[in-house]
């Protein structure tokens, strides 16, 4: 009898269900995965005679003019897509998804879905710098919103397998299906609540198969077994942290900047990628290793191969690459630049500490993967799924405590300077705040006309008191200003205008349902966090 209420609550959910249509996202996520690598390389063939990732040595045998005009050639394809194709004349990512995850009615749309992958494909295959894992996972929110969308489910379980999708996509992008499951918990859902595991982990997992029977069981960089030569090495390790946040740090402002500057620039959207691609192969030119994703590159600094004066410009240059890249508005995201920029780093770091301390430093190549680990956790604002995406990729679990340690302390200080993920300032550049938490959200999500009464029967603009319009609001104003404005009239009801008749008064809202709303979406958020 005990088992009833739990299994009414297994039932009701659809957990069934949601289980199934998990494990279907799981296998297209992982094809259309799949489709979106080999498309890249695809796309590289016509200038760079090379399908693999090896795309800065390819370019280093093909004429100058190749490396300088593909990128141009790409941008014009993409500046067409999406002056004709994107209604918010950029492609989406992963802050698209967050939003999607925290506002209901902001959905993925298939359409734009697919042509946000097919610019992100065009921008890379043409050697656009950026990372190609976060078009795969707002694909993979794309497809998961799709088949989940012929089916009328609980908003939790929707969300769910929005995160579902995600996880498929991390695990069948890097071959780490544990990073995936943490990630859509971190990242997406924001709560590890343990109804959102199953279906999560069973997408992870199948993607990851599939994957793997397709590329076979890899892992991205194939890194020797480094170890931790003294624990005398604790306060390098500090050290390091704080210098891959400043690393971090510089990295955001450059994109925030360059993005400020380009939406200020007179020039059409349709020219814009063509001007940064340009500007980006001028930068590969002397140093080709900023090209694409940068797989090749983040490799050879782990296993010791680039010189420390190469990988200090090295950050330079990829740093102003990929600020370029998405200013212009390419498509493609920040995983890989950012494990790029943490690898020559923590490179550049472990030349110099074995040169001043030649008998206790560990390898340059055990510095790289601690930078990895530390940049790009700073820049995602995703600790816990980066260290692990980071073990799984190198297969290495040797440095453990040496990461954990470096990662806090980077993404510590760019919190302190920053306060927020780059994904959350993109959120934030678009009025969305998620930082605050879910009153916070709620308040800002809501408007009073989900909550306001319109006149009654019988009710006219004459029959209202004139002392109603002393304070008032209208019904696209947030729920926080609201209550605002409750506090400060001091009343429990407050009249709502037509905002373009300021005294033509269309409803009425009272405290009592604005503050019942925050209550029934701050219980709902509750329980679906916790169960």
């Amino acid at each position: 009898m005990w088992a009833k209420p739990n299994l009414r609550i297994f039932i009701g959910t659809r957990q069934p269900l949601v289980w199934t249509l998990a494990a279907l996202i799981g296998v297209g996520v992982a094809m259309a995965a799949i489709g979106f690598r080999l498309a890249i390389g695809l796309l590289q063939w016509p200038w760079l005679r090379d399908m693999s990732e090896r795309v800065a040595s390819a370019a280093q045998a093909v004429p100058w003019y190749w490396v300088l005009l593909a990128p141009a050639a790409g941008g014009l394809v993409v500046g067409i897509m999406l002056d004709r194709l994107m209604p918010g004349k950029r492609a989406e990512g992963v802050a698209d998804v967050i939003e999607a995850r925290a506002l209901p009615q902001h959905r993925l749309g298939f359409r734009n879905g697919l042509a946000s992958a097919l610019i992100s494909v065009i921008s890379l295959g043409s050697g656009a710098s950026a990372g190609r894992e976060g078009p795969v996972v707002h694909l993979g929110a794309v497809l998961a919103t799709a088949i989940t969308r012929w089916f009328t489910l609980p908003k939790a379980s929707s969300r769910m397998l929005l995160a579902a999708g995600v996880s498929a996509a991390v695990s069948a992008s890097f071959n780490a299906p544990i990073a995936g499951v943490l990630f859509a918990h971190e990242v997406i859902l924001g709560h590890y609540a343990m109804t959102a595991l199953v279906p999560i982990v069973i997408s992870s997992v199948l993607a990851t198969v599939m994957t793997r029977i397709w590329f076979g069981d890899f892992t991205a960089f194939f890194v020797p077994e480094y170890q931790i030569t003294s624990y005398w090495e604790v306060p390098a390790f500090v050290l390091l942290g704080v210098t891959c946040a400043a690393v971090a740090i510089i990295f955001q402002y450059a994109l925030i900047a360059t993005d400020f500057i380009a939406r200020n620039i007179p020039i059409r959207l349709m020219f814009r990628p063509v001007v940064g691609g340009l500007l980006v192969g001028a930068i590969a030119l002397t140093f080709p290793q900023v090209l694409g994703v940068g797989y090749e590159t983040t490799d050879l600094a782990l296993h010791q191969r680039l010189p420390l004066t190469l990988m200090l410009m090295l950050i330079i240059a990829k740093t102003a690459a990929t600020a370029i890249t998405l200013a212009s508005r390419f498509g493609g995201g920040i995983f890989s630049p950012s494990l790029y920029l943490g690898a020559m780093t923590g490179g550049a770091f472990g030349l110099i500490a074995a040169s001043l301390f030649p008998g206790m430093a560990s390898s340059a190549g055990l510095y790289a993967i601690l930078g990895m680990g530390a940049v790009a956790a700073s820049v995602l604002g995703a600790p816990v799924s980066t260290i692990v995406i980071v073990f799984e990729l190198t297969g290495g679990y040797a440095m453990t405590l040496a990461l954990l340690l470096t990662v806090s302390i980077a993404i510590g200080l760019t919190l302190a300077v920053h306060g927020r993920s780059y994904f959350h300032w993109q959120l934030e550049s678009r009025g969305l705040f998620l930082q605050g938490g879910a009153h916070q959200r709620i308040g800002r999500q809501f408007r009073v006309k989900d909550v306001m009464r319109h006149l009654g029967e019988g009710e006219t603009q004459e029959s209202v008191d004139p002392d109603e319009l002393e304070a008032w609001l209208t019904p696209d104003d947030t729920l926080e200003s609201a209550l605002r404005r409750f506090d400060e009239a001091g009343k429990t009801r407050i009249a709502v205008v037509d905002e373009n008749a300021p005294t033509e008064i269309v409803g009425f809202i009272y405290q009592v349902d604005v503050l019942r709303r925050f209550t029934e979406e701050l219980i709902e958020t509750a329980v679906e966090e916790h169960r």
